[in-house]
C-alpha cells in the first residue's frame, strides 16, 4: 500500500485549490505592506475543517492522520506561510488538552478549537529564556481559586487575534528547580487587533518576513487565571507536557518548509522556461538545469522524510528523533531551494516584482522557530545516543 492513498491526494487538490483561489491572489500584496491574515480567510480554512483535522471526531475534529495534516500545511505555505502557519497554534494547544487535559478542560476547549472558533497562541519564548526553558521567570503564583501571572514572554505569535494563550510559568519559585518548577496554563482572552486583555499588555516585534501574523512581546501584570485552567490540574509538569506536544508542532513545522520550498521551485522553474537568454530560454543552459534539478532533489527528500515523521506519528510510537531530523532537514532546504530560486531570477529576485523574494524571507525563519536547527541536532544525538 502506497504511503500517500488517493484520499491524500484529493486532499491535496481540494486545498491547493484553495490556496489557488483565496490565498495567491492577495499574499504579496497583503506581505508587502505588512498586513494580517484576512480573517475571512481563516473563516473559510475554519469551515473547511483545516484546525480540526488531527483531532478526534468527539471533540468535532476531523480525526484524519497526520500525514493529511502535513499536506494541508504543505500547501497553504505554498500560498503564503503564515496562512499554514494559523494550525500551528491549535496544534499545540490541541494536543496539549489531548494528551495531557482533564475530560473538563477537552470538553471546554477542544470541539472550539477543532472548529476554528478558538484562535489559540503560545506564549513560551521569554526575553531571556529561548532555548533554555529550564530558565524561565514567568511566575505562577497561588492566589485563592487561581494562580497570579507576573512576568514577560516573546515571539507570542497571534496573540492579538487568539483567544487563548497558552502560557508556560514558574509554579516553584526555586529556580535550581529548572524545568521540574513549570506549569502550563490557558489564559483566556478577547481577540482583536491588538492585545484586549486587562492584565496582558505589549506590541508587535518588526521581522524581515514572516508578514501575515504578528509575533508579540508580552508583559502579565497580576493575570489571574482560574486553578482548571491549569492543563490536567497537575503543577510543576509543564515541561514534559510541552515536550510530548513538540512532536506534533515540529512535523508541521517541517511541513511548512517543504511547501515554501514547494512554491520557489514551481516560480523557478516556470521563469526558467519563460526567460530568454541568447535567444533561448535560460532552462536550456546547464547550470541552471543542475539548478533545479538539485532543488527537486532536496525537496522531495524532505518531503518524504516529512511523511516518514507522520507516518511514526500515527503509529503512537514516540517520534522526537524523526520529528527532529525532519525539522532540521526540511530548514535547511527551504533556505537553499529559496537561494537557488532567486539566483535563477537573477536581479528580479531581488526585487518586489516577483514572490521568489517572500519565499526566501519565510523560509529564513524555519531553522529558528519550533526549536532551532541546534536544538535540533542536539535532540537527534542525543536519542541516536540513548538507541546505540
Amino acid at each position: 500500500m502506497p504511503l500517500l492513498t488517493e484520499e491524500h491526494q484529493e486532499i491535496r487538490k481540494a486545498v491547493r485549490r484553495f490556496t489557488d483561489e483565496e490565498v495567491i491572489p492577495v499574499a504579496q500584496e497583503l506581505d508587502t505592506h505588512n498586513k494580517e491574515i484576512p480573517l475571512h480567510i481563516i473563516q473559510k480554512m475554519a469551515e473547511l475543517g483545516y484546525f480540526g483535522l488531527i483531532f478526534p471526531p468527539e471533540y468535532d475534529g476531523i480525526g484524519l492522520d497526520y500525514i493529511s495534516m502535513a499536506i494541508v500545511a504543505e500547501e497553504l505555505s505554498r500560498g503564503w506561510l503564515s496562512v499554514g502557519s494559523v494550525m500551528t497554534r491549535s496544534i499545540i494547544t490541541g494536543t496539549l488538552l489531548l494528551a495531557h487535559g482533564t475530560d473538563e478542560q477537552k470538553k471546554k476547549y477542544l470541539p472550539g478549537i477543532a472548529r476554528g472558533e478558538l484562535m489559540t497562541a503560545a506564549a513560551f519564548t521569554e526575553p531571556d529564556s529561548g532555548s533554555d526553558t529550564g530558565s524561565m521567570k514567568l511566575r505562577a503564583t497561588k492566589k485563592g481559586d487561581g494562580y497570579v501571572l507576573n512576568g514577560e514572554k516573546t515571539w507570542c505569535t497571534f496573540a492579538n487575534r487568539a483567544h487563548l494563550l497558552t502560557v508556560i510559568a514558574r509554579t516553584d519559585p526555586d529556580m535550581s528547580k529548572r524545568h521540574r518548577g513549570l506549569s502550563i496554563f490557558l489564559v483566556e482572552k478577547d481577540a482583536g487587533e491588538t492585545i484586549n486583555h486587562p492584565n496582558i499588555s505589549g506590541g508587535p516585534i518588526p521581522t524581515v518576513g514572516y508578514h501575515g501574523m504578528r509575533s508579540y512581546a508580552l508583559s502579565f501584570d497580576e493575570c489571574f487565571v482560574p486553578a482548571e485552567n491549569l492543563i490536567g490540574l497537575e503543577e510543576n509538569k509543564g515541561f514534559y507536557q510541552l515536550m510530548s506536544t513538540y512532536e506534533s508542532a515540529r512535523i508541521q513545522t517541517a511541513a511548512r518548509a517543504v511547501g515554501i520550498a514547494q512554491a520557489a521551485y514551481e516560480a523557478a522553474l516556470r521563469y526558467s522556461k519563460e526567460r530568454i537568454q541568447f535567444g533561448q530560454p535560460i532552462c536550456n543552459f546547464q547550470a541552471i538545469r543542475m539548478k533545479l534539478s538539485e532543488m527537486a532533489s532536496k525537496l522531495e527528500a524532505a518531503r518524504q522524510l516529512v511523511y516518514y515523521a507522520c507516518d511514526m506519528k500515527d503509529t503512537g510510537k514516540r517520534c522526537d528523533l524523526e520529528a527532529g531530523m525532519a525539522k532540521v532537514v526540511a530548514a535547511e532546504m527551504v533556505e537553499y531551494v529559496t537561494r537557488e530560486a532567486m539566483q535563477i531570477f537573477g536581479g528580479y529576485g531581488y526585487s518586489k516584482e516577483y514572490p521568489v523574494e517572500r519565499f526566501w524571507r519565510d523560509g529564513r525563519v524555519i531553522s529558528l522557530f519550533e526549536g532551532t536547527s541546534e536544538i535540533q541536532h542536539e535532540v537527534i544525538a542525543r536519542r541516536l545516543i540513548e538507541l546505540s
